[in-house]
């Protein structure tokens, strides 16, 4: 087990570049089980669940090459399916969440899918009705053994049909997309999530020879073919690790360049922060965060009420940087109402902000009203523990805005969705080493 050690209040100044998508990644490595030629891939990260991933297409019998920093080759021309019955791939498959985007690209392929009921973040439920409603629709057969948790669908040919998607969830549809493509006959997808994740997957599976179109709608029209073949796809760098990046430049009053950050897939990113009163300059494909000395003030709406900033599906705010902007509004003038439509749990690391001297109100499991600092009272250094990555993160932004030094236990969450964290943050100026206990 290890933790961090962190000494708060430190300028930092630099510029930093953010690694490859997380959630991209996870859906672009399950559909290179889709073709048995090759798929090279650019920009992946190097974090924990992406690397539980890429061995687990390895115990497939996928041939993985590592090519460069981040650069892999991928041919999954011999996939040993019997592994998808062994007890091995029940206790590897439950780890990691992302592992249920390989079900859909299994059955398209070889007729037969099957996952343990994956792990993740305990953020609050999140089920998986949406992935598997819609490959039943296709044609698939499910099956689900409450024993030991193990859902299973087999087709022998999966055919087009009309899907309205029950709710527009990201991963539920890339999976059915995957199974889709390679059905016979037309499929149609409608409420289906838009996220540059989708985009970018499909973007790739139609260089791979699939017939997609509406990409970037929630309409998704796709007309099935027989085979796929290999193709070359760059993941676009992480809009939920440059939100991070954002975030801690404000906390700690510092001057940080971004860069590289792919400004036309970054949504409401921009102005979400510049609503807390952040400045973002765009210099040419860059952010640049100034050091906000003066500090930052919360918009109100325009009848003078207070601000709420709320998760929706894309094009809506993310849910995954809900926990920055709470972070990021403690030291703001003003106050603000932060609600979590989508996960029931994820607010709860909010006590642990309290103890370090924030002014928040935990309305209830969704919803927190926080009454900024304006700087005039730092927050307080303290012991805490990473609750889930994106909560972590967050922990981890506040300590290094507090004077003294905190730790924080558990930093194996933050690892599964952030690059060497430690390192580069040391290269901007942080002090922050990491320890074994």
């Amino acid at each position: 087990m290890e933790s961090f050690l962190i000494e708060g209040g430190q300028p930092l100044k630099g510029s930093i570049t953010p690694q490859g998508a997380k959630n991209e990644a996870l859906q672009i490595l399950c559909a290179v089980l889709l073709t048995p030629e090759t798929v090279n891939i650019k920009n992946i990260p190097d974090i924990v669940d992406v690397n539980k991933l890429i061995q687990l297409l390895k115990n497939f019998g996928v041939v993985v090459e590592k090519i460069d920093s981040g650069f892999y080759r991928f041919n999954a021309k011999d996939v040993n399916l019997s592994y998808l019955s062994s007890e091995q791939f029940k206790e590897d498959g439950k780890g990691l969440r992302g592992s249920i985007m390989l079900v859909g690209p299994l059955l398209a392929r070889f007729g037969k899918g099957s996952i343990p009921r994956p792990g993740g973040d305990k953020i609050g439920r999140r089920r998986l009705d949406t992935h598997f409603d819609g490959l039943i629709k296709l044609g698939a057969e499910f099956n689900y053994n409450q024993e030991d948790y193990f859902y299973s669908v087999e087709a022998k040919q999966l055919k087009g049909t009309n899907l309205l998607l029950d709710e527009a969830s990201v991963t539920g549809t890339a999976n059915i997309l995957m199974a889709a493509v390679l059905a016979k006959g037309k499929t149609t997808i409608y409420n289906a999530a838009c996220e540059p994740y989708i985009q970018q997957l499909c973007g790739m599976l139609n260089r791979m020879g699939a017939n997609i179109s509406g990409v970037g709608s929630n309409l998704l029209t796709i007309e099935g073919v027989e085979s796929l073949k290999g193709t070359d796809h760059n993941i676009l760098p992480d809009m939920i690790e440059i939100g991070s990046w954002v975030g801690l430049a404000a906390m700690t009053q510092s001057e940080i360049t971004i860069k590289n950050v792919r400004w036309e897939y970054l949504g409401q990113l921009p102005a979400i922060f510049k609503k807390l009163g952040i400045t973002l300059e765009k210099r040419g494909d860059d952010i640049f965060i100034p050091a906000h000395k003066q500090g930052y003030e919360i918009q109100n709406y325009i009848d003078g009420s207070i601000l709420t900033i709320s998760d929706a599906p894309w094009p809506g705010f993310t849910p995954d940087l809900l926990s920055v902007i709470l972070v990021v509004a403690t030291q703001a003038r003003g106050s603000i109402l932060i609600h979590q439509k989508m996960f029931e749990s994820r607010l709860f690391f909010v006590d642990k902000l309290i103890d370090m001297g924030a002014k928040i109100i935990l309305c209830d499991p969704h919803r927190a009203t926080v009454i900024g600092h304006d700087f005039k009272c730092t927050l307080k250094s303290a012991t805490l523990t990473s609750p889930d990555i994106r909560a972590g993160v967050s922990l981890l932004i506040a300590a290094l805005s507090a004077k003294g030094t905190s730790i924080i236990h558990n930093i194996e969450q933050i690892d599964r969705g952030y690059e060497n964290i430690d390192i580069r943050l040391k290269q901007i100026g942080a002090k922050i080493s990491r320890v074994k206990r």
